[in-house]
């Protein structure tokens, strides 16, 4: 667990898990998925079809919840894209947008990068988002990430083509660096 005043990112517990389906799975046409990969096709998922496979969310090392105020927001992860190399790609979902705009996935990120370097033998850390999720791209910015990539016009949604982008931060920028601290 890593706490940030009212902001706290943690393993996943089994009382979460009714919050946790409301926020990831419940609506038919979440607000969340016009900015978290729309290209991918999302479909709900029925509530007892969630909790068949709800015990595979807890306590995992690599999906934690994101809890503002005591309440589950949202979570943060990561999977790897070349373990070998220590390759590892992370991600974020505040998934209410009431919560958006207010600095809590930086700060939610932050915490996450940190436990990351701090626990797995790391050299860097990135995310992959797409040019019309431009927060997405500012969360990056404000902790000190470099845009490695720019794939141009590979994400077609509503009728437009957009890029997608490649984040990442180095352990010794991560280190060195004003936003972990």
């Amino acid at each position: 667990m890593y706490q940030d005043n009212e902001l706290v990112i943690r393993p996943i517990k089994r009382e979460d898990l009714t919050r946790l389906w409301e926020l990831m799975c419940k609506d038919e046409t979440p607000e969340w998925k016009k900015w978290d990969a729309p290209y991918y096709e999302y479909k709900s998922v029925p509530y007892d079809k969630f909790m068949e496979k709800a015990d595979s969310y807890i306590n995992r090392d690599d999906f934690w919840g994101i809890e503002v105020d005591g309440i589950l927001r949202g979570i943060v992860s990561y999977y790897w894209e070349h373990e070998p190399s220590k390759w590892l790609e992370m991600g974020i979902g505040l998934h209410e947008a009431s919560n958006w705009g207010k600095g809590l996935g930086t700060r939610a990120f932050r915490l996450w990068m940190n436990h990351l370097f701090t626990t797995l033998p790391l050299v860097r850390v990135g995310y992959t988002t797409w040019s019309g999720n431009e927060r997405m791209i500012r969360v990056g910015e404000k902790l000190g990430m470099t845009m490695e990539a720019r794939i141009r016009k590979v994400r077609y949604y509503d009728g437009y083509y957009y890029d997608s982008i490649r984040m990442g931060i180095l352990r010794e920028e991560w280190d060195n660096s004003a936003a972990n601290n």
